[in-house]
């Protein structure tokens, strides 16, 4: 703006300049301070969400549940270790490289984070192991009892057909 068109402007109209000029600047700010967190968060899934495509696809992310008992596997390297997430209900194996947390057992909570990649693998990035014997977050908790549900309700309808169909022979 020229020097003596702003000389020329009335107090009100210099007030709502400014006013347009905050407010123009301060949705510039909450724009670049949101689309910053949008790519930093990583979100988190349950083996059931992540089979069902919930997950986001090529972006990191975090998967909760359990180590599958059994399926921890070490290769020769020492640091690479094969092992599977599951929530009772679903699983989703994963690959890590690196230093495991000493609580990271078999049939204990971990949360992963990394991506799957087009093998359906998890590749993660870092492992965490639950730190206590009784905490679990909700999520997962959450995850486990709507694991637990599915298979009864799995179970239950498979032993409510099997007696109908031998009846049948």
């Amino acid at each position: 703006m020229k020097p003596e068109m702003r000389d020329n402007m009335k107090p009100r109209q210099k007030r709502f300049v400014f006013i347009v000029v905050a407010v123009v600047a301060l949705a510039l700010v909450v724009g670049l301070v949101l689309n910053a967190l949008n790519k930093n968060v990583s979100l988190y899934f349950t083996p059931t969400q992540v089979f069902n495509n919930e997950a986001p696809q090529g972006r990191s992310f975090r998967i909760g549940g359990l180590v599958e008992e059994g399926s921890v596997k070490r290769e020769k390297d020492g640091l690479t270790v094969n092992f599977v997430i599951t929530d009772k209900h679903k699983s989703i194996p994963a690959i890590y490289k690196g230093i495991l947390p000493d609580l990271f057992k078999e049939g204990k909570g971990v949360v992963a984070q990394g991506k799957i990649e087009a093998d359906g693998v998890m590749h993660a990035e870092e492992v965490l192991a639950k730190h206590d014997e009784n905490y679990m977050p909700p999520e997962a908790a959450d995850a486990l009892k709507k694991g637990e549900t599915a298979n009864a309700s799995a179970v239950a309808a498979t032993s409510a057909s099997a007696p109908a169909a031998s009846a049948a022979k």
